[in-house]
């Protein structure tokens, strides 16, 4: 009783003994709370873990799938220069876009 009153807020107060039927039922409903009280406790843990182990699993599939794609990167960047010092140089003059200059467009006739 004296516990349940210190959880209640009252300090110092004189409780009278309880007699023996009443301290049990007291005592197992005061069992009863801190057993759901310790499920409940245990259950946020066990969530907040999964939660976690998760967050490191995905970063670090993010972390291999970013590695892949810079190796990939260095790969595609290593073809691309042998692909290029095979091309012949350029002619000297002035740069032009392949086809030719683009001609204007022609007004509709009618």
């Amino acid at each position: 009783m004296r516990a349940k009153m210190r959880l209640m807020g009252f300090r110092g107060a004189a409780v009278k003994p309880l007699n023996e039927e009443a301290a049990a039922e007291l005592g197992a409903e005061l069992l009863g709370e801190a057993i759901v009280f310790g499920v409940g406790g245990l259950c946020l843990y066990l969530e907040y873990s999964r939660q976690g182990g998760q967050a490191r699993r995905r970063e670090e599939e993010q972390a291999a799938a970013l590695r892949d794609l810079g190796e990939q990167l260095e790969r595609l960047r290593g073809e691309m220069e042998a692909l290029a010092a095979r091309l012949p140089p350029a002619p000297p003059g002035p740069s032009h876009a392949p086809g030719g200059p683009n001609p204007a467009p022609h007004a509709p006739s009618h």
